[in-house]
């Protein structure tokens, strides 16, 4: 994952960072507000690590998976869905009933 995706959904990213970093808190966080630079320095203090080796610890972490807080919020469904268009048939819309499918709870 990128830092926008982080910084674009900073609340839904606490459980994982706390779960990684157990020494943090929300306070904190919140006041952190996606901002990487003040992210880098506040996992520096709570971890006893430098910045650069904090960052590298941050780098490694990024690699990892979305949360599915994140995964499953409707914004990002919404951004999937409209990136699906380019796989559809011409005029077709993605946003078309899938009745056909059966998910459509009906």
């Amino acid at each position: 994952m990128k830092w926008h995706h982080v910084a674009e959904n900073w609340p839904a990213f606490f459980e994982a960072i706390i779960d990684r970093w157990p020494e943090s808190d929300e306070d904190t966080l919140e006041d952190i507000d996606g901002d990487q630079r003040a992210f880098v320095l506040h996992i520096a203090e709570v971890t006893g690590q430098s910045p650069e080796d904090a960052r590298d610890e941050i780098k490694d972490w990024l690699a990892g998976e979305l949360p599915s807080d994140v995964v499953m919020d409707p914004a990002h469904d919404d951004h999937s869905i409209l990136l699906s268009g380019k796989f559809l048939p011409e005029g077709e819309d993605e946003s078309d009933d899938d009745a056909r499918f059966g998910d459509d709870g009906r």
